[in-house]
């Protein structure tokens, strides 16, 4: 796959029928393909495409709000539930469900357009925020964010097909950019609103009033969304053949596998060691088969960009993980002041992705990423030295505004990237591997985060207690430095895995 390879396109049995120039052209149609790259059809606001552009920011808003909301009521939930015991699986969960969702949302994407998966993982997500939300145990509480999860993979997929069929290459960096800026307002006012909701309401509003939210995106972009290009259904387009496709089913076995694998990490005891061994066998073969040819030699084009985006992906979310528990236990920061610690890698993470939209930018594009990559290993660097008595603590506000830039730069870029190197009738399925790339890279980095914690003394931390002078005794300085170092690594490999990104001859 080359990177002169043209954009999503016509679909086959489609021609070319001209227009009244008065008529404004609709986002996904022929009109629109023929005449996009033209000065005057303005950008992603102007009035052939703002419809599609505020649902899809609405749509994204709402994910990131109830991602930053339910982080701040989860401990609250578990205990009224008598579920502290499984609160890890109540993230697993939707985890793992998501994996198996992506590639279904794919193949369903590829075979019969993105429209069907995006509302049916609109209504899950909002029916998973329903059964948590009225849960009576813990078990169910589980199974709505197991439901959330589908929804969830559902979702980011389909939309990013609806990107690559409704929008002119040439727009496609601004309404990545749009992605992340729609992440911004939701991460900065979710844990205020979610913590006073929870105080004062109970927990289980945090989870029973999104759904509400849900109809505002879906009443902003349906009638821009009727109008895309609709893709005929072929003679293995069926919902058997769909769910039963290899892609489906490999997904299937590694969101098993990465169930079992943290089922065993859960239970650290020789028992544990067969979900484990049968979870690693689920899981190794399928990841391989699902992810493009090439992508763990990082292979030149494509395979490149979806291994840098899993490196990206887990570096970040790895040392994010660590750097609150860093702050409590070592600097005596309350949670709240640790947690807006983190606010400002929002805020540049949105300027990141406005600066890589830039057209002036997009011969520059590969080195961009390499670019983020860079800042993003020099923030990991930067926050381990908050452990020396003579370093102000906000140095570590001040690398994770820097990280948060680079990331906006490298993971926008990453979409485009990939749109441009992808035929149309496989945006849907290499969107798939771009997400699951993200995920697996995040339990792959945050459980090796996990491992060197420990292994560098900071195992003791269940016994003694985040937040108490117990717990920041217990836990020795080298174990946050161990994990910071390594993320620091991945983060550097990810800046030399930007060299491949580019063809040969494009």
């Amino acid at each position: 796959m080359t990177a002169d390879r043209p954009h999503p396109g016509p679909h086959p049995g489609d021609t070319d029928v001209a227009a009244p120039d008065d008529r404004p052209a609709i986002p996904g149609s022929r009109r629109d393909r023929a005449g996009a790259d033209r000065a005057d059809d303005g950008g992603v606001l102007s009035r052939p495409y703002r419809a599609l552009t505020l649902g899809i920011i609405s749509v994204i808003s709402l994910v990131a709000f109830e991602a930053s909301a339910v982080n701040t009521a989860m401990p609250v939930a578990a205990r009224a539930l008598d579920g502290i015991g499984l609160y890890a699986f109540a993230f697993s969960a939707f985890f793992t469900a998501s994996l198996f969702a992506m590639a279904l949302s794919g193949e369903w994407s590829d075979r019969r357009g993105p429209l069907a998966p995006l509302f049916t993982g609109i209504a899950a997500f909002g029916a998973g925020l329903l059964v948590a939300g009225g849960a009576g145990t813990m078990g169910m509480f589980i199974a709505g964010r197991g439901v959330q999860g589908i929804g969830g993979g559902l979702v980011i997929v389909s939309l990013y097909v609806v990107v690559g069929r409704a929008y002119p290459e040439r727009l496609r960096p601004s309404i990545m950019a749009s992605f992340s800026a729609a992440w911004v307002v939701p991460v900065i006012v979710g844990p205020l609103v979610s913590g006073t909701v929870t105080e004062h309401l109970g927990w289980r509003w945090v989870f029973l009033s999104i759904p509400v939210l849900i109809l505002l995106p879906l009443a902003v972009m349906l009638p821009a969304l009727r109008n895309l290009p609709r893709t005929q259904p072929g003679a293995g387009s069926g919902a058997r053949h769909v769910l039963g496709n290899r892609r489906c089913l490999l997904a299937l076995a590694v969101a098993a596998g990465a169930c079992l694998l943290q089922y065993a990490g859960q239970h650290p005891a020789w028992p544990a060691l067969l979900p484990a061994a049968a979870g690693a066998a689920l899981l190794v073969p399928g990841i391989v088969r699902l992810l493009p040819r090439g992508t763990f030699r990082a292979a030149r084009g494509l395979p490149s960009v979806i291994l840098l985006r899993g490196l990206a992906a887990g570096a970040l979310v790895a040392a994010e993980s660590f750097i609150p528990l860093m702050l409590v236990t070592q600097r005596g920061l309350s949670a709240t002041l640790a947690g807006l610690s983190l606010t400002g890698g929002g805020l540049t993470w949105a300027l990141g992705s406005y600066v890589q939209s830039r057209p002036r930018l997009e011969p520059y594009r590969e080195r961009l990423m390499g670019l983020g990559m860079a800042f993003l290993a020099a923030a990991i660097v930067m926050v381990p030295l908050a452990l020396l008595d003579g370093v102000p603590v906000w140095i570590v506000a001040a690398a994770w505004t820097l990280g948060g830039f680079g990331m906006g730069l490298n993971i926008s870029s990453g979409g485009v990237l990939l749109l441009k190197l992808s035929r149309p009738e496989e945006a849907g399925s290499h969107a798939a591997s771009l997400q699951m790339a993200d995920a697996l890279g995040n339990v792959a980095f945050v459980g090796l985060s996990g491992v060197l914690f420990v292994a560098f003394g900071g195992g003791s931390i269940a016994t003694a207690g985040a937040g108490t002078a117990g717990a920041a005794a217990a836990i020795h300085p080298a174990a946050f430095v161990a994990v910071f170092a390594a993320m620091a690594l991945v983060a550097v490999a990810g800046a030399a895995v930007s060299g491949r990104l580019r063809v040969r001859g494009a």
